[in-house]
């Protein structure tokens, strides 16, 4: 989705706003063009020493994006408590790296898609950046941080952007085709 398609849902959308949905709209476009013309079977490969594949990685940043907007709008209880997490708590999240056994590439794009309406939507429509919320309890955050909508924004373009680049690599490694060059 461009910003022109989003302008043409919310007419207000002007300034920083449009600016955020346009690089973020671009980092989209470059993860999901990673995962063309693959089968399902492909999509789930690992071809590096990681873990990661791109229909994991497909999976995993619509999480993030998801459970984000949801922090925006709810706080830090729409995360929960890192710190309080089990194995199995760990072990689900590992699958959000993984395209499981019955997932398909078709079901993580349409459920990217999904989750990206509406964090265009949040953007468009919420009515201050600035308004802040404490961060969830983990390792990762300090004690007591909070970050602005806009902060968790950048956030996600920055999440976006990098897997992205990794998605560049696992294709490059499956089959030799890149996003540019």
């Amino acid at each position: 989705m461009t910003v022109n398609d989003l302008t043409t849902r919310h007419l207000a959308v002007t300034g920083e706003r449009a600016e955020l949905l346009e690089v973020l709209a671009k980092h989209r476009h470059f993860l999901r063009f990673t995962t063309r013309d693959l089968t399902d079977e492909q999509a789930g490969q690992r071809t590096t020493a990681s873990e990661l594949c791109l229909g994991g990685l497909i999976k995993h940043v619509t999480a993030v994006e998801r459970n984000w907007v949801d922090f925006i709008l709810n706080g830090p209880s729409a995360m929960g408590d890192f710190t309080a997490m089990t194995e199995a708590d760990w072990a689900r999240r590992a699958d959000e790296f993984r395209l499981l056994p019955g997932e398909t590439l078709t079901g993580a794009l349409a459920d990217y898609a999904e989750v990206a309406r509406r964090t265009d939507d949040l953007v468009a429509t919420l009515p201050d950046l600035e308004v802040t919320r404490p961060l969830p309890k983990a390792p990762w955050f300090e004690p007591g941080a909070q970050w602005s909508a806009r902060r968790v924004l950048m956030h996600i373009i920055a999440e976006t952007a990098q897997h992205a680049g990794h998605a560049d690599i696992i294709r490059e490694s499956l089959d030799g085709a890149k996003s540019m060059g």
